[in-house]
Order: structure tokens, then C-alpha cells, then sequence
């Protein structure tokens, strides 16, 4: 998988917040109630969606389902500025209820479109089994072999197709988002 130095960063920043927010300082498993907090205060997060996009992208944490993975594989490969328009990457993804909510928030800021597009490829990416270069910040292999239960098997498959790991389905899907950019008016990238 082909990840922009943009997205490299932003997913580790944004596993980290995650990590941050999982547990209280006796151990305890706090992640839903810190959310659900942060959900609340989305009016004020907008404001810092530019300048700290994982901070802001927890909030959409599990908000998104992947209708066509090579779409989000092809927004990995772009640069922040080099987006489609939210409504054509709506198209790859859904919003469930409580976030197309939150999502109304957003998009109400100048750059609330750009957000969504960042939002959603970094919950992609944390769906996902993605092993981080070294010195790509903090978490640099997110690939742990020691988890268990749903929250690890969501992560191995997030779509429920076994082909995670194939090279072969990997392929077809960076042809299929190429394709589907191609669609919105991009260049392809050879």
C-alpha cells in the first residue's frame, strides 16, 4: 500500500490520540465516555480541525462504513491538497446516523469538506493491519500480533473479505480508486 508523508504522520498522531483516550489512569477501559464527551463538544473541535486533524478525527472514530476500499486506497496516495470534493468520496463511504450529524457540524466550516476526506481515510487506516515505517512517529508498528477479540479481527479484516493481506486484491483496488479518480477528472499517476 502507497501512503502519502501526509497520511504516514496523521495516522500515527491519530492512533496515538486514540491510545490516549482508550484508558484512564487506574486502567480502566474509558473510550466510549471519552468520545461520547468529545462528540459533545464538536462546535469547538471544528475550530481545530486544520491545525490538529487527529485530535478533531476522534470523533468520528467507528462513524464510517467502507463501501469501496479502492477509493480510500487511492485517497492515500494523494496529498491534503489534492482531494476530491466530499460529495464524490461520500460516494465510497457511509456515514452512520449519529456521525452524518456531526458531519453537518463540520462541513459548515471552510475547510469542514477537506476534514471529512482526512477524517475518514484515517479511520480507514486504523480499520486496517498497517505496519508504519520506523520513525514514523510514535506507533510506528501498529501490526501488534498480541491482540485479541473484535476489535482485533476488525482490524485484520475491517471488510470481512479475507483479502487484507492478498497482493493480487490489493492491485485490483489501487486499479479500481485509479479508475475512480480518473472518473472525478484526476490525472492518472504512473
Amino acid at each position: 500500500m502507497t501512503m502519502t508523508p501526509f497520511f504516514l504522520e496523521l495516522h500515527a498522531a491519530y492512533q496515538s490520540e486514540l491510545d490516549d483516550l482508550a484508558t484512564d489512569s487506574e486502567g480502566r477501559d474509558v473510550l466510549q465516555q471519552r468520545l461520547r464527551e468529545k462528540r459533545r463538544e464538536i462546535g469547538f473541535l471544528a475550530q481545530m480541525m486544520e491545525l490538529s486533524p487527529e485530535m478533531v478525527a476522534v470523533v468520528f472514530h467507528r462513524g464510517f462504513q467502507f463501501r469501496e476500499p479502492a477509493v480510500m486506497e487511492q485517497l492515500l496516495t494523494l496529498e491534503a491538497d489534492e482531494f476530491p470534493e466530499w460529495d464524490d468520496v461520500l460516494a465510497a463511504v457511509q456515514l452512520h446516523p449519529w456521525a452524518q450529524d456531526l458531519a453537518a457540524v463540520v462541513r459548515e466550516q471552510p475547510a469542514g469538506e477537506w476534514f471529512l476526506t482526512v477524517a475518514a481515510v484515517l479511520e480507514y487506516l486504523q480499520g486496517r493491519r498497517v505496519a508504519l515505517p520506523a520513525g514514523a512517529g510514535e506507533a510506528a508498528d501498529i501490526d501488534e500480533a498480541d491482540g485479541e477479540g473484535p476489535a482485533r479481527a476488525e482490524r485484520d479484516d475491517p471488510f470481512g473479505d479475507g483479502d487484507t493481506d492478498d497482493a493480487e486484491a490489493d492491485r485490483i483496488s489501487e486499479e479500481a480508486g485509479a479508475d475512480w479518480l480518473a472518473e472525478q477528472g484526476f490525472d492518472r499517476k504512473e
